[in-house]
């Protein structure tokens, strides 16, 4: 008989959140979408042994890249055993959508589902603890199961200025742009900046408001549903949405911007990244995140899925820019220990820190790492993975070890930027202009400027790291100032070179085009 024997589906650990209460057993009758993220054919790696990835295009994707159609046939007899629809297959993707009663579910992957609710936040949601279980036959086929539990998987890290007499300075995109020194006589024209967004929503009149008060048309926006998510205003989530859209378009005004809207929890978030990259129609060229939770609030499978989703990106030449966190060098977790955020420590995501920045016109009077802990205003996340491994295009960074741990992974962040809301952004949300800060902030402004490198050098940069890194202080401000310490632990300060905290540091956009325009383009880019 088929699908007898079962075992333990790896990395599917999960445990409930310290502040929780049961509230009771689940509405077995419930109906519930399940996404099923399977291995890539023949589970062949993405990156090669000598550290390279090679980019295909998109029509290229599903030969070397897309699940085997057999392991799609045999999730769909597993699916069809346990009397659940099959609603998607997605070959590019990898991706089996399965719906069917919450009892159904429990009973095909051994999970044990309840009601639960946050004390902190009143918030519900069905939850799991424990590991998940499938047939021997998909052991090596099923990378993860999502959506069975459905609690809230990732905060937006953006800030409002809390204290506008604290404000010594604020800016408009623009402002921040020429301060960079990013290239002039370009707007984007091309490309497609993709937006992730896991809650909250724009208002036409307010992006009106907003580019009609800096000089420049509305740019064209469109939001795009992803696993029933919606442009949906009136939540605090709304503040992150706008801004990333404000930013990015007003960097680059000529650029289509998609908005992909998901539920905020792990299914929704991987499901909305793999939509993005894999985007046939509006063929976004760059991708900006500025969301994400403590690395290890995420289950193993969570993490896998995920980065074999920006693994995706950066074999179809899509760059994705991530916020590195707001919470400093314990990413806000509350245990008093150091944590980087997630997704920004992936090695496949370009990880945005964020700065304090001074200046007029074309000119820097300072730069210092954000970190604004002592009046409640944030400090940019930083620091060493726990769980990812160095990548090669780090290997001459001087990464430290973790002090907790002594493990030398990925360092986080790569570049940085403005965030501290201090000196932060002038935006329109909900009808009021406000000014705003956050990493939130400075992974739009990045995607911004590689929709105008993209624009200029007329090939997307893709994975940039590896050039950014070999580049290195050439085509960036150095910030050597400060520290994101906010527990009184002592880590992380800003030195000279790359640091856990801002990263290589701000950008000279002009002089990174240059030097891209001077390295010329490569079809084969170092990779992790």
């Amino acid at each position: 008989m088929f699908f007898q024997k079962r075992v333990d589906l790896a990395g599917s650990e999960k445990t409930l959140p310290p502040r929780c209460e049961r509230l009771g057993d689940v509405d077995g009758s419930a109906l519930i979408n399940v996404t099923v993220v399977l291995r890539r054919l023949g589970n062949q790696p993405i990156v090669s042994k000598t550290g390279l990835i090679q980019r295909v295009r998109r029509e290229d994707f599903s030969q070397k890249y897309a699940a085997d159609p057999k392991d799609i046939q045999a999730v769909e007899n597993f699916a069809h055993h346990h009397h659940l629809a099959v609603v998607e297959t997605n070959l590019e993707k990898r991706r089996v959508v399965l719906r069917g009663t919450t009892n159904s579910m429990s009973k095909a992957f051994n999970a044990s589902l309840a009601e639960y609710r946050n004390t902190e936040t009143d918030a519900t949601f069905r939850g799991r603890s424990g590991t998940l279980s499938i047939p021997e036959e998909l052991k090596d086929v099923v990378v993860a199961v999502l959506g069975l539990d459905n609690r809230q998987a990732a905060y937006a890290h953006f800030r409002v200025l809390s204290n506008a007499a604290a404000a010594t300075t604020n800016f408009t995109a623009a402002d921040v742009a020429k301060l960079y020194n990013f290239p002039t006589g370009l707007d984007g024209t091309g490309q497609t900046i993709g937006i992730i967004e896991l809650g909250g929503g724009y208002a036409t009149a307010d992006l009106q408001t907003y580019f009609q008060g800096v000089g420049l048309a509305v740019p064209s926006v469109t939001a795009v549903s992803v696993d029933g998510g919606t442009n949906t205003t009136g939540s605090d989530a709304d503040g992150e949405v706008e801004l990333d859209i404000e930013v990015a378009g007003t960097i680059a005004p000529g650029a289509n911007i998609a908005v992909y809207f998901a539920p905020n929890t792990d299914q929704g978030f991987i499901d909305a990244i793999t939509d993005a990259v894999h985007d046939a129609t509006r063929k976004p060229s760059v991708v900006s995140i500025s969301w994400g939770g403590p690395e290890d609030s995420w289950t193993a499978q969570s993490r896998t899925a995920m980065d074999a989703a920006l693994q995706d990106a950066a074999t179809l030449g899509v760059t994705v820019t991530v916020a590195a966190g707001d919470g400093g060098s314990t990413d806000g977790a509350g245990d008093g220990k150091l944590h980087v955020d997630f997704p920004s420590s992936s090695s496949f995501a370009l990880a945005c820190g964020g700065t304090t920045l001074q200046g007029s016109g074309s000119t820097i009077s300072s730069e210092t790492v954000w970190n604004e802990t002592a009046s409640n205003e944030g400090a940019t996340g930083g620091g060493v993975s726990t769980v990812f491994a160095l990548p090669s295009y780090q290997q001459n960074a001087v990464v430290p070890a973790n002090p907790e741990t002594n493990f030398v992974g990925r360092g986080v962040p790569d570049v940085s930027g403005n965030a501290d809301p201090v000196t932060g952004y002038q935006v329109v949300v909900d009808g009021q202009s406000i000014v705003v800060g956050g990493t939130s902030a400075v992974a739009p402004l990045w995607a911004g400027l590689i929709a105008l490198l993209n624009q200029k050098l007329g090939t997307p940069v893709g994975l940039l790291q590896p050039k950014l890194y070999s580049l290195g202080e050439t085509v960036f401000q150095d910030v050597t100032s400060g520290n994101n310490d906010d527990s009184g632990l002592g880590f992380y300060s800003a030195t000279t070179g790359w640091d856990p905290c801002t990263g290589l540091g701000s950008p000279n956009g002009t002089a990174l085009l240059n030097a891209l325009i001077a390295a010329g383009s490569s079809s084969a880019t170092a990779g992790t």
